[in-house]
């Protein structure tokens, strides 16, 4: 994935010591949130997962293409309700604590995904001083679904034993509390089922199938109205083939056929990879190359404690490289003379790979690397503090003036946040 003339621009143009550093293309996430919204139905509302990158910028960004966020923690909540003032916010997650439920009420969250009777009694609690409030709530199922959907997929939340979600037995149960003492305060408005993350559209849309069929026969088992389905998000991003991307017209075109089918209902997604992970660069300067045993390392500044995914996931991050012409030294340039280089960070670990074996003809030391696709799960989930290195600059590129954007920022405060 070629970064834009905007993050390439702001690439070169930084000083050695302002790198690492992560780049986000504002235009480019603004354009494509604009066209998923678009490739959705009326009736299918979309939500933005935070957990995947919570920068105030890019939340903001999104601000115009989504109809709310989707947080999991008491501190996500504060965080989107500070950034997006006056947003819709859906809480979801397992081991919600009896005080980020007590803030996230007073916080006017507009959704809860509930996850066990446990939950549903805190949260009854939480309100019981408000004798008056009603809040809508969705009960997360851990629902089983077909062979075929969630056969290949890496990271699976349902369809199999987890912590996430209720049992389709359970469900009943709560079903039951809902519709008897609990019910006066908490208004079941539907279900959730976020199952998988990694899914292409077919198999998404098999899954959403699965889980609206599944919904209609637990409300007329209960004699409930069925308002809203969140189908949870979990859409493929290939970081092999980045140009392989998501079908969201297809899977638009599939949740419109399914909306047909029951008219009134409203569906809900809520991606969050899917979304920014094409906005984002990791942007680096190799320090060294190195031979080990026949094989050329390139060091790099920063390393997998400011971009984690790529040893979390077991995949090669893609990556160009932006050489530099001069160098400033009185000694010979080290430089890859095998054609293939591991891309290697700062610690001490032989963990710290950010690309294993990558053909590159002439990197040298002094050039820069950018690490395409670290719009999400990219700093916000790294290990931050391990050897204590400098933390990356973040600057917001929105393609005013020269073409600098806004951004420069430090990374020493709460950059995540």
């Amino acid at each position: 994935m070629t970064a834009t003339p905007l993050v390439r621009r702001h690439a070169a143009a930084l000083a050695a010591d302002d790198l690492p550093a992560y780049l986000y293309d504002l235009p480019l996430l603004r354009e494509h949130a604009a066209a998923v919204r678009a490739a959705l139905p009326g009736r299918v509302e979309l939500y933005y997962a935070a957990k995947a990158n919570p920068e105030p910028a890019v939340l903001a960004t999104l601000r115009g293409a989504v109809d709310g966020y989707e947080v999991s923690s008491g501190g996500e909540s504060a965080h989107v309700r500070a950034a997006v003032p006056g947003a819709a916010l859906a809480f979801g997650g397992p081991g919600k604590t009896p005080a980020e439920i007590s803030e996230a009420v007073r916080r006017g969250v507009h959704r809860w995904h509930l996850e066990s009777e446990q939950e549903l009694y805190r949260l009854a609690d939480a309100l019981a001083g408000t004798p008056d409030a009603v809040v809508d709530v969705l009960l997360r199922v851990n629902l089983p679904v077909g062979a075929g959907p969630l056969d290949s997929v890496a990271l699976a939340m349902g369809g199999r034993p987890t912590p996430f979600g209720l049992d389709p037995e359970r469900a009943d149960a709560c079903a039951a509390l809902l519709t008897g003492p609990l019910g006066r305060q908490l208004r079941l408005r539907g279900t959730h089922a976020h199952l998988a993350s990694g899914l292409r559209a077919p198999a998404q849309l098999q899954v959403a199938e699965q889980v609206v069929d599944w919904s209609v026969r637990f409300a007329r088992r209960h004699r409930i109205a069925l308002e809203e389905v969140n189908v949870g998000g979990g859409m493929a991003v290939d970081y092999a083939d980045p140009a392989d991307r998501f079908d969201w017209t297809a899977f638009g075109t599939g949740l419109e056929k399914l909306l047909d089918r029951h008219p009134g209902l409203t569906l809900r997604i809520e991606p969050g990879r899917a979304l920014t992970a094409y906005c984002g660069w990791y942007a680096t300067e190799v320090l060294d190359v190195k031979r080990s045993h026949g094989e050329d390392f390139a060091v790099v500044r920063g390393g997998t404690h400011h971009l984690r995914t790529p040893a979390t996931r077991g995949h090669d991050q893609p990556f160009e490289v932006l050489p530099v012409a001069g160098w400033e030294h009185p000694w010979p340039r080290p430089a890859v003379t095998t054609g293939r280089a591991t891309l290697a960070g700062q610690l001490c670990t032989p963990k710290d790979v950010l690309a294993a074996r990558a053909p590159v003809e002439g990197l040298r030391g002094g050039d820069r690397v950018l690490f395409a696709m670290a719009g999400a799960y990219a700093w916000n989930i790294s290990h931050h503090e391990f050897l204590m290195h400098p933390r990356p600059g973040f600057h917001f590129l929105d393609g005013a003036g020269d073409g600098t954007g806004d951004g420069t920022g430090d990374g020493t405060g709460d950059a995540a946040g």
